[in-house]
């Protein structure tokens, strides 16, 4: 890659989320419990992903079955507690897949320049990753759990693009989740508001067609 090619495109690093973009969880298990419980599909993952049940376990702070714990704190007051636990467990340990579509693109991506994972993960991410095959997707892997900062803080975004080795202005940044894209727009980063696999093929088209 000559220094002209490197600055004839609008980004020299990809920084990526993984949930929702990259790996996909099948939720129809949860949903046929929380039906036979009587509660409304959802229930569950409203409850979980709750600031103040979700966000120690993206920092690292506390593991999987605290969470459970936590989530089934919450439901019993809507379920006897054994229920409560068997659905924070069904949502924590629901099947997950890496979409083949977008694995295909970012790796083509990883051929050209720097793949950066940036996730709010658990510290069971590595693992995950080994599970999907995707253990060498990236250059790096920025986990909230590890790092000890959740997206949107700008310095989750920061840790990312130093380890890509490129400016922030310099980094293209793809979440499902329009805050967070909105927060690395803040940092100069090239935003990209994930809703399929289009979103991603159009803008790296320049980059993988070079």
């Amino acid at each position: 890659m000559t220094a002209s090619e490197t600055s004839s495109r609008p980004f020299e690093a990809v920084l990526c989320d993984l949930d929702n973009v990259i790996r996909f969880y099948d939720m129809a298990p949860l949903a046929e419990l929380e039906r036979a419980a009587g509660l409304a599909e959802g229930t569950t993952a409203r409850v979980a992903y709750a600031p103040e049940i979700d966000l120690p376990l993206l920092l690292g702070k506390i593991a999987k079955e605290e969470w459970v714990g936590s989530i089934a704190s919450v439901l019993s007051g809507q379920v006897p507690h054994a229920l409560a636990r068997e659905l924070g467990m069904a949502l924590a340990d629901a099947p997950f897949r890496a979409d083949d579509v977008v694995v295909a693109l970012l790796r083509r991506v990883q051929r050209h320049m720097p793949l950066v994972l940036v996730t709010n993960a658990t510290l069971e991410l590595e693992r995950d990753l080994e599970t999907m095959g995707l253990a060498d997707l990236a250059d790096h892997v920025v986990s909230s759990a590890q790092v000890g900062v959740a997206k949107p803080d700008r310095e989750i975004y920061e840790i990312a693009a130093e380890r890509a080795g490129v400016a922030a202005s310099r980094c293209l940044f793809v979440d499902d989740r329009l805050e967070n894209v909105e927060a690395a727009i803040t940092l100069g980063m090239t935003g990209v508001y994930y809703q399929e696999a289009a979103d991603l093929q159009k803008v790296l088209g320049s980059v993988l067609d070079g």
